[in-house]
């Protein structure tokens, strides 16, 4: 089998993305991460001369990368600028150059306004400089995409030039993410037949959405290595993600070419790179996404459930995660039951089927309910199964205004007979309480007294999440709590408050 190396560029093009700046302390860990625990062959770390900042992270790497044998495998960006981005190398400590070069004549043409001949003079005295001072090179074609399109010519009589050179890899560029598919796969397969004795490697930038298609064909074409970046970060829209080359690789062409990457470390470097970064991963992007192992329609669960119907190779085990199945308002009874399992919980039949109602309703008002939620929601219907209904709130509406008190005005159905009132309050639970006072006082019938109010979300729950309010009444010398759940904490203490009425009779 043909082992791909994978060389990993978020610490340098990757850090090309808007507004992204990786501390030195930061590009320290990501690098001892992808070396040590993704086991990606190389990382490419920085651009010389770029700052100060720029210069000290560069040597944390490579003095760390010393210490533990990895020196070889970090490399960063160089120009053609005779003795300054060696001697900035020499400075930092690294060992391995990629030079960047014009890879198509347009770029050589109108921005370094040279001659092939001229421009290749100056790379050969670059690469003979670092090789005197103990530097391997690697040698970009910038724009060689859009060389191989419009000036192959070029490209070719470059590569004659190239090969002949004390050179490690030529690294090819899509730099402006426009290749298809079928131009990687035709472009690669020509220069690796016309250089076999040359390794190349592909770098993807992801403008029209076909890197992942893009590094398929170029593995399939012959390439040798592949650029890559956690997350798919990078200038515009991104490079080819890391994640899902490596997924694609092993499963789709595992006959033929191997990794070294451990997949299992891929979700966790993606969770380390977005908090350092800031640059927040999709729900919905594949392998590392949030949503992409969580089964949302209850059909779903329900096969999974039989002979797992709705699987596919892409097993969340094997990047460190788990399959989710969503409870909300397209879940069914499978899905719920999924996460009963997980609690160590099993209904009856009848308390499942109101548990996936009450379950429906909320998902209705609340974009998903969480597993955490899941308690909450079996304690209050069961909660509910045990209070016969006498009393029932049928409307109310609560305004709360700045520098006003707030009012509610409340609709109550007992027994055959409907009440209205309106009050002011404290607030709006309290203006609630003080229409109800009202109702009762027609009725001669005292309402309990509230002596405890608590409200409490499940763990890790955000401003959505579903919220109990527990009150603590007190009705002829007797203490009893009531429950109500609900996204919003005064619709809950309502609910509460209804089931303190029908508990009073």
């Amino acid at each position: 089998m043909r082992h791909i190396e994978i060389m990993d560029t978020t610490l340098r093009d990757g850090e090309q993305t808007s507004g992204v700046s990786f501390s030195a302390s930061e590009k320290l860990t990501i690098a001892q991460l992808l070396l040590q625990e993704v086991k990606v062959d190389r990382i490419e770390i920085a651009s010389a001369r770029v700052s100060e900042g720029e210069f000290q992270a560069v040597k944390k790497v490579t003095e760390w990368a010393k210490e533990n044998g990895f020196l070889d495998k970090v490399e960063v960006l160089t120009f053609v600028d005779g003795q300054t981005s060696v001697n900035w190398m020499l400075e930092a400590g690294a060992t391995v150059m990629n030079l960047l070069t014009k890879g198509s004549l347009n770029h050589l043409t109108h921005q370094l306004k040279k001659t092939p001949e001229q421009h290749f003079a100056e790379i050969a005295q670059v690469i003979e400089l670092a090789g005197s001072k103990g530097i391997k090179c690697n040698v970009y074609l910038e724009d060689w995409s859009n060389g191989m399109r419009n000036s192959q010519e070029y490209v070719l009589q470059y590569l004659d030039f190239l090969v002949l050179q004390p050179i490690e890899r030529v690294l090819l560029p899509d730099t402006l993410g426009v290749l298809t598919p079928r131009e990687t796969y035709d472009y690669i397969s020509l220069l690796t037949k016309r250089y076999p004795n040359t390794h190349f490697d592909f770098h993807a930038h992801n403008d029209y959405d076909l890197s992942i298609a893009n590094v398929m064909e170029a593995v399939r074409a012959g390439a040798h290595g592949l650029h890559l970046t956690v997350n798919g970060m990078g200038e515009r829209a991104g490079n080819a993600p890391l994640s899902s080359a490596i997924a694609v690789i092993n499963d789709f062409m595992n006959a033929d070419v191997k990794t070294s990457v451990n997949e299992h470390s891929l979700y966790s470097i993606s969770r380390l790179v977005e908090t350092f970064s800031g640059f927040r991963i999709p729900v919905n992007k594949p392998i590392t996404g949030e949503n992409v192992f969580t089964q949302t329609a209850g059909i779903h669960a329900d096969g999974d459930n039989k002979k797992n119907l709705y699987f596919n190779d892409l097993m969340p085990e094997r990047f460190g995660r788990q399959r989710k199945y969503a409870l909300g308002k397209t879940s069914g009874k499978a899905n719920i039951e999924k996460n009963l399992q997980d609690l160590g919980i099993k209904l009856a039949d009848e308390d499942l089927k109101k548990v996936t109602q009450r379950i429906i309703e909320l998902g209705d008002r609340k974009e998903m309910v969480t597993p955490e939620d899941l308690p909450y929601i079996i304690s209050d219907v069961l909660d509910s199964n045990s209070i016969e209904e006498k009393v029932v709130v049928l409307n109310y509406v609560l305004t709360h205004s700045k520098n006003l008190k707030p009012s509610a005005t409340v609709q109550v159905q007992i027994g055959e007979k409907f009440f209205e009132e309106s009050a002011q309050g404290d607030g709006q639970y309290d203006a609630f309480m003080n229409a109800l006072k009202k109702i009762y006082c027609q009725l001669e019938t005292c309402l309990p007294t509230l002596n405890d109010y608590a409200v409490r979300i499940p763990p890790g729950g955000k401003t959505d999440a579903l919220c109990e309010t527990i009150i603590t009444w007190e009705h002829n010398g007797k203490e009893f709590k009531t429950r109500g759940l609900d996204s919003d904490q005064t619709v809950a203490a309502i609910k509460a408050t209804q089931k303190a009425l029908n508990i009073i009779g």
